[in-house]
């Protein structure tokens, strides 16, 4: 027998709510009943205050109240005996609620891509600002430090660097071609160099730690396969990194060249600088970083390394971290990453979810109270409370409508909110994003949670 799901809601929620559910039956298998209890906004309800109220069928096996209702839902469990959870704040997210994307939740974790984060300049850096910029790299999903070194004269500081960090717990790589500064490095704890070229190659025989190896020549791979069968005969591990090079400076064919080392070298580690394409290029880095890690993925290149120094970089270690699960169960899996996470998608939403002119137009008769509800969609701001619905594309004009109404509860406290709720609303009208009134715009991993802002309890909701 499938379950009987007993949905708690509001009365101005309940022909949106019935709407979602009959469409949701044909998709998901459970009977349903609805409870509209003596209250407007669904949203001012407590476990207490609905537990004093459900009027629930002896059939129904579940319930589930408003994603708003705040407090403990044990108090209308031990009414009910049956499970009680809370559903989306937007009722038209149940689908997801009942399945979607939301089993995927749990298996989106695993990942076999290691991230090397650089620290750029590092030589010009105090040992302060160096150690809490590590931290911030660890925290947003960095395994290893990168400290990038700079052509010229050695830095004499390289060894209190790495011990430094070291000391607090970071595994370190160091960034440079130099043996004077890689070799007090090593020494310090740093357990990867980057890199390894015929320049170098004889001294790395000695420094007892892995190398990342790289050709002398990117274009057609010179000294490549002479650095790694020296290296290899003297027991060094190793990583080979063709270079990844920047559009317009021959970044296809540097792909080509990871397809060819992989080829020749099937089973050897390799790594890849992404950083060369997400820090030049003009766009943000999410998209172009998820693509790459996809390459890796795909050839079995298990470490990046990656900056965020550029504006539109400045989260590419998250967003790299969020990246290399989304690919690992890509092709664990055999499906393209999609509808698998969210997290990357910023700029635009996943979907919207509009009312329509219908339901928004039935909203508008059915709102009592003097509290007004704002919405976004087609192009146009709409609010709506008692009669009253005033609507336009413009938030000046849809305010200077409003004050055409002379309404008696707009004081400067609510003139403050509505400004703020309107150009929210617009910048989701401008990227075609789903607005929802006292909710933060969705961007993704970048989403800033909102207090509640708009109704207090009292006699108007009711």
């Amino acid at each position: 027998m499938p379950d009987h799901i007993h949905f708690v809601t509001g009365r101005l929620a309940e022909h949106a709510l019935r709407d979602v559910l009959e469409k949701l039956r044909s998709q998901v298998d459970f009977d349903y009943s609805v409870d509209v209890l003596p209250i407007t906004v669904a949203a001012l309800m407590t476990p207490r205050w609905i537990a004093d109220r459900i009027r629930m069928p002896s059939k129904a096996t579940r319930v589930v109240v408003p994603g708003y209702c705040e407090g403990d839902l044990q108090e209308i469990e031990a009414r009910v005996d049956a499970l009680v959870s809370r559903g989306p704040k937007d009722l038209r997210r149940l689908p997801e609620f009942f399945g979607g994307r939301q089993h995927l939740k749990d298996e989106i974790g695993a990942y076999d891509i290691e991230i090397l984060a650089e620290i750029n300049h590092a030589p010009r850096m105090s040992l302060e600002a160096i150690l809490a910029e590590a931290n911030q790299l660890q925290d947003a999903g960095a395994d290893l430090i990168d400290v990038g070194c700079e052509p010229g004269d050695p830095w004499l500081g390289v060894s209190d660097c790495v011990k430094a960090l070291r000391d607090v717990g970071h595994r370190v790589s160091i960034d440079s071609l130099n043996p004077i500064e890689i070799e007090p490095a090593v020494r310090a704890g740093a357990e990867l160099v980057l890199s390894v070229n015929s320049t170098n190659r004889d001294a790395a025989c000695d420094w007892g730690c892995e190398v990342v190896v790289i050709p002398d020549d990117f274009a057609t791979l010179g000294e490549l396969d002479a650095t790694i069968d020296q290296l290899a005969t003297a027991g060094v591990p190793l990583r080979i990194d063709p270079i990844l090079e920047p559009i317009g400076c021959g970044f296809a064919a540097s792909l080509g060249r990871y397809l060819e080392v992989r080829r020749r070298y099937p089973d050897a580690e390799m790594l890849m600088g992404i950083g060369n394409v997400t820090e030049l290029t003009d766009a943000d880095s999410a998209a172009i970083n998820l693509l790459l890690l996809g390459v890796c993925q795909e050839l079995g290149i298990r470490s990046v390394l990656t900056t965020q120094v550029i504006d539109w970089a400045r989260t590419s270690v998250r967003e790299c971290d969020l990246a290399r699960r989304m690919v690992y169960y890509a092709v664990r899996q055999g499906v393209p990453p999609k509808h698998v996470g969210d997290e990357l998608v910023m700029l635009r939403d996943v979907g919207t979810r509009p009312f329509g002119n219908e339901q928004l137009a039935r909203l508008a008769s059915a709102i009592k109270d003097n509290n007004y509800r704002l919405f976004a969609e087609d192009g146009e701001m709409h609010i709506v409370s008692s009669n009253l619905h005033l609507r336009n594309a413009d938030p000046f004009e849809l305010f200077e409508k409003l004050l055409g109404e002379t309404p008696k509860n707009l004081d400067a406290s609510h003139a403050f909110y509505l400004g703020f709720e309107l150009s929210k609303a617009l910048t989701a009208l401008t990227l075609d994003k789903q607005y929802e009134q006292d909710q933060a715009l969705d961007w993704g991993f970048l989403t800033r949670p909102e207090a509640h802002h708009r109704l207090k309890r009292g006699k108007s909701a009711s």
